[in-house]
C-alpha cells in the first residue's frame, strides 16, 4: 500500500495536461469569489408597433403592457371567430357558447326558465351559402340540418348585445322577461358577453395585424427608454417571423426609428447584492488532481473537421479547467431590457474588485460578441460590424405552447413551364373548424373535347383552388424597379379570362396578393394555419390562430398547355 499511497507519476504528460487543464500556466487561480453586487438600470418596454416599419420613422406607437399578454399572441393572432351572425366560421363554437350562455342563466336566481325564450328569439337560421361555397361541406350540411332553429346562436346574440346593451335585451318584448328577473338576466348576460370576448385574442382593428402579406412573415417593434436622455430610447425590432419562435435572438436594435416613449417614466436602478454560484456541466473537467472525469461525456471523440470553429470552440471550452466560471443571479421583470452599470466582487481574501461590461469604453475592443444583439439593417444601407453592447433583452415570450392540427394550407409553387407561380389552396377551415381538402372532382375541358372529332384548344384547364401568380415589374418607395408576383386571371378553353377566387385566410390576408418575387423561391413555400394555446404567467390561458411558413417540396407543373389539337386519332 505505501507504493499506492504515494501516488508516483509515471507519465509527466499527464501531469502537464492536468497544470493546463487547471490554467496553473498562466497564474490566473486567486481568491474565490463570496460577494457580488451588480448595479444596473432596466425598464420596461412601454411601446409596441404591429407591422413592418421603414426606415427614418417617427411615430408615437400604441402603448404595451407586457405583463398583461404575451408578445406572440399580440404578434401571430388572426381572426378566427365570426364577424358576425352571417360569417360560418366557427359555427359549432357559436352553438357551444350558446349553450353557456344558457347554463350561466339557470345559474340565475329566477322566478321562472327562459331557456325556451332566448333559443326561439336567437335560433341558429338557415345558411345564406351558396351550393358552390365551402361553408355547404357534407359534414356541416348535415350539422346545420340538427341545429338550424333548434340551437341557440351565439353570433346573433353577441350582436344584439354589442349594438344595444344587456339592459336592452332584458327589456326586449319577445322574451317576456318580469321585472322581477331582468336584473339577472342583466348580471347574466354581461358576464356572458365579457367570457365570449376573452375566449380567443383577435386583432381589434387592421392596425393590430403583424402579417406582412407581400413577404409572408411577421414583423413587430418593441420599445423601452432606459432614461431621458433623448438617445437613450432602445428599439427592437423583428422580422422574417414565420416559425413560431418568438425569442430575444429575433430581434435586432432599430437606430432608423423613434416610437415615442420620451414621456414614458419606466427606467429604475437596481442594486442587487448576492453570492456568486459556480457554473458546473456535464463534462466539465475535474476540479482535483487526483479525480477522474465520468467517461459517458467524451467530447474529444466528436467527429470534426478543419471548418468546425464551433465545435472546435466548444472542445476547447469544455476541456480546459473551469472551477473559476461564476453565475451571478439578478431578478427582472418579464419584457424588460436591461443595462449593467457595474459589478463589484469580493473575494475570500476581502479584495474588491470592479469589472467593467463589455464594450465599455474603458476597456479595449472586445473580441467577444456572442449573446449581444445586432444592429438592423435595411436595404442599400451598410451593416454596423460591432453589436449592442451592454443590453440584456428579456422577452415577454411563452414557454410550452400547444398547437393544433393543420386547418388551413397553402402551398406556393414555381412552374418554370408555364413561366409563372401558383397558390395552391390544398386545404381550407370548414365551419366546423375542421380541414376540408379542396380536390375538386371536375372534369377538365381538353377531357370533354377528346371525344368526338379533333378540335382547336386554346388552353387547357386549371382547378379552380389553383390560383396563378403572374409576374409584374414595379417600383418601391425609392424608384427602383423590382420583380413582384400578382394574382391574375387563368386563361380558359373558349378564350375568355376566369380569376379564381381565394377561400384561404392566406391569399385573403392582402388584396391583390402583391407578393415579392423572392418570397416564392425555387423551393417553393409552404404556408399553414393552426391553433395555438399557451399559459401566461398570471397563470390565464391564452387561445389564438397563428400562420406558419415552412420550405415547401420543389417545383412542379400544372400541366397548363396552349394551342393544343385534341381528339380524332390523336
Amino acid at each position: 500500500m505505501r507504493m499506492s499511497l504515494s501516488a508516483r507519476l509515471f507519465d509527466p504528460l499527464w501531469m502537464l495536461t492536468r497544470q493546463w487543464q487547471f490554467g496553473e500556466f498562466q497564474a490566473e487561480d486567486s481568491g474565490t469569489p463570496v460577494m457580488a453586487r451588480v448595479r444596473a438600470t432596466s425598464a420596461v418596454l412601454s411601446r409596441c408597433y404591429l407591422g413592418d416599419l421603414p426606415a427614418n420613422t417617427a411615430l408615437q406607437a400604441p402603448l404595451y403592457d407586457p405583463q398583461r399578454i404575451p408578445l406572440e399572441a399580440m404578434v401571430e393572432r388572426r381572426r378566427m371567430r365570426a364577424v358576425d351572425d352571417n360569417d360560418p366560421r366557427m359555427l359549432g363554437f357559436a352553438i357551444e357558447a350558446g349553450l353557456h350562455f344558457l347554463r350561466m342563466l339557470d345559474s340565475q336566481p329566477l322566478s321562472k326558465s327562459y331557456r325556451a325564450a332566448f333559443a326561439r328569439r336567437f335560433s341558429l337560421q338557415p345558411s345564406t351559402a351558396s351550393p358552390s361555397d365551402d361553408a355547404s361541406d357534407p359534414a356541416t350540411t348535415r350539422w346545420l340540418q340538427a341545429m338550424v332553429g333548434r340551437a341557440l346562436d351565439a353570433r346573433r346574440l353577441a350582436s344584439t348585445l354589442r349594438t344595444s346593451s344587456p339592459t336592452a335585451l332584458a327589456a326586449d318584448p319577445a322574451l317576456a322577461v318580469v321585472a322581477g328577473d331582468r336584473a339577472e338576466i342583466v348580471l347574466a348576460a354581461s358576464s356572458w358577453l365579457q367570457w365570449y370576448d376573452t375566449v380567443a385574442t383577435e386583432p381589434g382593428q387592421p392596425s393590430g395585424d403583424a402579417w406582412v402579406a407581400d413577404h409572408l412573415e411577421y414583423a413587430v417593434s418593441v420599445a423601452g427608454r432606459l432614461s431621458q436622455d433623448p438617445l437613450d430610447e432602445v428599439t427592437l425590432s423583428a422580422n422574417e417571423l414565420d416559425d413560431g419562435h418568438l425569442e430575444w435572438s429575433s430581434f435586432d436594435v432599430n437606430l432608423e426609428v423613434n416610437m415615442g416613449t420620451m414621456g414614458d417614466h419606466s427606467a429604475v436602478s437596481m442594486v442587487e447584492t448576492t453570492v456568486p454560484a459556480p457554473v458546473t456541466f456535464r463534462g466539465t473537467p475535474a476540479p482535483r488532481y487526483w479525480e477522474m472525469e465520468d467517461a459517458s461525456i467524451d467530447y474529444g471523440s466528436m467527429q470534426v473537421g478543419p471548418t468546425d470553429l464551433v465545435h472546435l470552440l466548444l472542445i476547447e471550452y469544455s476541456s480546459s479547467y473551469g472551477n473559476d466560471w461564476f453565475v451571478v443571479p439578478f431578478t427582472l421583470p418579464v419584457g424588460s431590457i436591461t443595462r449593467v452599470d457595474s459589478l463589484v466582487v469580493t473575494d475570500s481574501f476581502g479584495v474588491r474588485s470592479l469589472l467593467r461590461p463589455i464594450g465599455d469604453p474603458a476597456l479595449p475592443k472586445p473580441n467577444w460578441s456572442m449573446w449581444q444583439l445586432a444592429y438592423r439593417r435595411y436595404p442599400g444601407e451598410d451593416s454596423i460590424a460591432t453589436p449592442r453592447a451592454n443590453l440584456f433583452f428579456l422577452p415577454p415570450t411563452t414557454g410550452q405552447r400547444l398547437q393544433s392540427a393543420t386547418l388551413e394550407d397553402v402551398l406556393f409553387m414555381r412552374d418554370e413551364m408555364a413561366n409563372l407561380a401558383w397558390a395552391i389552396e390544398r386545404s381550407i377551415e370548414s365551419p366546423l373548424e375542421q380541414p376540408i381538402p379542396r380536390i375538386e372532382g371536375t372534369q377538365p375541358a381538353d377531357a370533354v373535347l377528346a371525344q368526338g372529332p379533333p378540335r382547336y384548344l386554346l388552353a387547357s384547364s386549371v382547378p379552380a383552388y389553383w390560383i396563378p401568380l403572374l409576374p409584374v415589374e414595379t417600383h418601391d418607395a425609392s424608384g427602383k424597379l423590382i420583380s413582384r408576383l400578382r394574382r391574375g386571371a387563368v386563361l380558359q378553353p373558349d378564350g375568355s379570362q376566369q380569376v379564381h377566387p381565394a377561400r384561404s385566410d392566406v391569399l385573403k390576408a392582402a388584396d391583390g396578393l402583391l407578393l415579392y418575387d423572392e418570397e416564392v423561391p425555387r423551393e417553393g413555400q409552404h404556408v399553414i394555419r393552426q391553433r395555438v394555446v399557451a399559459r401566461w404567467i398570471d397563470g390565464s390561458t391564452w387561445l389564438w390562430t397563428a400562420f406558419r411558413k415552412q420550405v415547401g417540396r420543389g417545383e412542379g407543373s400544372s400541366g397548363l398547355a396552349f394551342d393544343q389539337l385534341i381528339g380524332g386519332d390523336g
